[in-house]
């Protein structure tokens, strides 16, 4: 399966959703498994998020220097020196 930011939306809304469900302060354990899940949630999506930012911010370094400036082998995964684009793989 393929995830976008979108998706990424689009899940945190659909636990929202089961948050504000009703039955669910009558049944303080299931609350709880809620809340902790919503967190777990927060927390993966601000990674997600940061990572989709650091590609838009290389995208960004790369276009600024018309491509030529080589990428940390963190970021490309390939030998170091070797010019690279974030669209690459």
């Amino acid at each position: 399966m393929k995830n976008t930011l979108s998706d990424v939306h689009n899940h945190l809304m659909a636990q929202m959703e089961r948050l504000s469900d009703e039955d669910l302060s009558s049944d303080p354990e299931k609350l709880d498994a809620e809340i902790r899940r919503s967190k777990s949630m927060a927390q993966l999506a601000g990674t997600m998020v940061n990572n989709a930012r650091l590609i838009v911010d290389a995208a960004r370094y790369l276009d600024d220097r018309n491509g030529q400036t080589p990428l940390p082998k963190l970021i490309t995964g390939e030998s170091a020196g070797k010019t690279a684009s974030v669209t690459d793989g």
